[in-house]
């Protein structure tokens, strides 16, 4: 009963433990996908417009620190073309997409709104943000006088697919029309942003031929401001990464990552005490039958190996059962957890490498849970055991 008893606690241990772990991989994966499903992992732009000294500054020489700073114009990145190609050879890049983007208004009727104008290629951004995957409405293309509009500025707007509106902005204006309507997933997005081609956007802001930023998507988001600092070295170009323009994410990962180390360091201290305290009164009350043991011929080793052997099976039942616990509580939360939708919250699996690990790592447990009470036992002798 004792050991059975011990096996079920090593379960929940472990199921807490895997089930935790998918939990927070899960909701991190969403939230990064939520937050970077419409940004580029990694953005290259002009840099910014500083005010030049007039003249080198002279040992000695009084200086003047208070400096008016210049105003930020539209500026195009320098060469982009060429920077484009280069940025596609790296091997951590799945893609690079130009853009010119700016301020501007969208008219229609009585309705006026401030928008976000973005210039694109089409199959280029759609590669990284994958926009036809947010299409609600109409069909994803950008031909000349063409637009994708947000979902609720369509809506702020009076405006379907196939319905015309104007883009104004300080120099330029232009009729364009609707072919789609997309989620951007964040609402304050989809409130201003107006997808068009990018020779429209080069026109309606004065930048002919140019492009704003280069947008860059990797394999591995995480590798993004390695990259950035690496790129920043070579290139004399604005670079920022998406931890620098999301740090109050990147710290909440972060914090959330650390609690559930936290979490799981503590639950094994549990699951080891708790298989250690059971061998520990196993010794104590079978003190006789090892000396007997020890008697009949056994050596201390194989008395050690005795209950090395029991603690790493405990450790090995109590992960299997503890692992199928974990796969049950993923299948309550996939299917009773709903969102206002009623579709599920975020998606939640176990990974097969992260099950193997906290298997392995309970089976560890185990094993080290059992060293003090083998040693213990191997240790008794024989003819005093057997007086007991």
């Amino acid at each position: 009963m004792q050991t059975v008893l011990i096996i079920v606690g090593v379960a929940a241990g472990v199921a807490v433990i895997a089930y935790i772990s998918a939990l927070i991989s899960g909701l991190q994966n969403n939230t990064l996908n939520k937050t970077l499903g419409a940004q580029a992992h990694l953005s290259v732009r002009a840099p910014d417009d500083v005010v030049t000294p007039a003249a080198a500054r002279l040992p000695g020489a009084a200086q003047l620190t208070e400096t008016q700073p210049r105003a930020q114009r539209l500026r195009s990145v320098a060469n982009w073309q060429a920077l484009l190609a280069l940025l596609e050879k790296i091997p951590s890049v799945a893609g690079v997409s130009p853009m010119v983007s700016g301020a501007g208004l969208a008219l229609r009727g009585e309705a006026v709104m401030s928008i976000a104008l973005m210039g694109v290629e089409l199959e280029r951004y759609d590669r990284m943000v994958g926009l036809r995957t947010k299409v609600v409405s109409g069909a994803a293309r950008l031909s000349p006088g063409e637009a994708i509009l947000g979902r609720e500025l369509a809506q702020d707007l009076g405006v379907r697919v196939g319905d015309r509106l104007t883009v104004q902005t300080s120099t330029s204006g232009e009729s364009l029309r609707v072919t789609a309507l997309v989620d951007l997933g964040i609402k304050d997005l989809n409130r201003r942003t107006v997808i068009v081609p990018l020779r429209a956007a080069q026109n309606l802001l004065a930048l002919p031929g140019g492009a704003t930023s280069l947008d860059v998507t990797l394999h591995d988001v995480w590798v993004a401001q390695t990259l950035a600092q690496s790129l920043r070295t070579q290139f004399p170009y604005k670079i920022e990464s998406w931890q620098e323009s999301n740090a109050q994410l990147v710290s909440a990962l972060n914090a959330q990552s650390v609690s559930t180390g936290i979490i799981r360091a503590v639950v094994l201290a549990v699951v080891v005490l708790g298989i250690a305290s059971v061998l520990v009164v196993s010794v104590v009350q079978k003190q006789r039958e090892i000396g007997i043991l020890r008697a009949m011929g056994a050596t201390r080793g194989q008395v050690l190996r005795l209950f090395l052997v029991q603690g790493a099976v405990v450790g090995a039942v109590g992960s299997v059962l503890g692992l199928l616990l974990a796969v049950a509580l993923i299948w309550v939360f996939t299917a009773f957890v709903r969102g206002s939708d009623g579709l599920p919250l975020f998606n939640i699996t176990l990974a097969l490498g992260t099950a193997w690990r906290v298997a392995l790592i309970a089976t560890a447990c185990g094993v080290l849970a059992a060293i003090a009470p083998a040693r213990r036992a191997a240790q008794l002798d024989p003819a005093q055991a057997i007086r007991l």
